[in-house]
């Protein structure tokens, strides 16, 4: 084995020939949607551009159709050795640019390499259920193969936009509301978005605090290939406090105060509490 390396170094080994297919590449594709299209599944067309198969030569690169012909200057192995002093150096074939084979009558519109770039439409079908960064992975859709190779692939990259109301995690669904200090205080009802587009009537407990979260189960995203489950959505209330009162509604809120008994504010007592202890301590 030693002396076959030494002899294929100094160029008394066999050269194996090299094959004159060239595979196609992978292409990339970035697609944007909005999360009410992630949640009900969309389809997509989209346009680029890409090398694909010359109609005109039948993707052979020849004008004629004719196989492509061994090169003469490599005797097929696309790299030829030079001597430089003591050295062999070893470079791509000038003749066949590494390719091995030489068509000898090449196609007017892809002057021999059997591909050229143009335009591509293609209808892409996007899941209900999507998450960001997901890819999808069509076959053969990417840059076309050369004389014979195979066809790469097309990858679409899934980016969803951010929305004004709903924020995702995962499969769940969260967004926040204001209330007014009278419904956190009384209980009520409101109306909040939902992710299917509509509206939904929400139940606020009487005594809800800001940053309290409620939760509608199976009311958030669909869960991808799952036969259709679905995640929870939370919704995280924030009381909003009365601005520009008139001097009625000052005076009724200080005869509320001052009807409140102290243990209807727990926390407040709470931390009262704490303060009191610290500075006795």
């Amino acid at each position: 084995d030693i002396f076959s390396d030494f002899s294929d170094l100094f160029g008394g080994g066999r050269r194996s020939k090299r094959r004159a297919e060239v595979e196609g590449s992978d292409i990339r594709y970035n697609i944007a949607i909005d999360i009410f299209e992630a949640f009900n599944g969309v389809e997509k067309n989209i346009k680029f551009k890409v090398a694909s198969s010359c109609e005109k030569c039948h993707g052979t690169g020849s004008k004629s159709g004719k196989a492509a012909q061994t090169c003469g200057t490599c005797g097929g192995a696309g790299k030829v050795r030079v001597q430089q002093g003591l050295f062999i150096v070893e470079r791509t074939c000038h003749t066949c640019h590494g390719t091995g084979q030489i068509i000898t009558d090449p196609c007017d519109q892809c002057h021999g390499q059997g591909r050229y770039e143009k335009n591509k439409n293609l209808s892409v079908k996007i899941p209900a259920g999507i998450n960001d960064g997901n890819r999808i992975r069509i076959s053969g859709e990417g840059e076309a193969g050369a004389r014979g190779g195979r066809d790469g692939d097309l990858y679409v990259f899934v980016s969803i936009r951010d929305h004004e109301f709903f924020i995702r995690e995962n499969n769940d669904i969260h967004i926040e509301i204001p209330i007014k200090m009278t419904t956190a205080a009384l209980g009520g009802s409101v109306e909040i978005p939902t992710i299917e587009n509509s509206k939904a009537k929400l139940t606020i407990p009487a005594g809800s605090q800001t940053n309290h979260k409620l939760r509608l189960k199976n009311k958030g995203m669909v869960i991808m290939n799952s036969g259709g489950r679905r995640g929870d959505m939370f919704v995280k209330l924030f009381v909003e406090t009365p601005i520009k009162l008139n001097d009625e509604q000052q005076e009724l809120i200080e005869k509320l105060d001052q009807s409140i008994a102290e243990n209807s504010n727990p926390q407040l007592q709470k931390f009262f509490n704490k303060f009191k202890k610290f500075f006795n301590g």
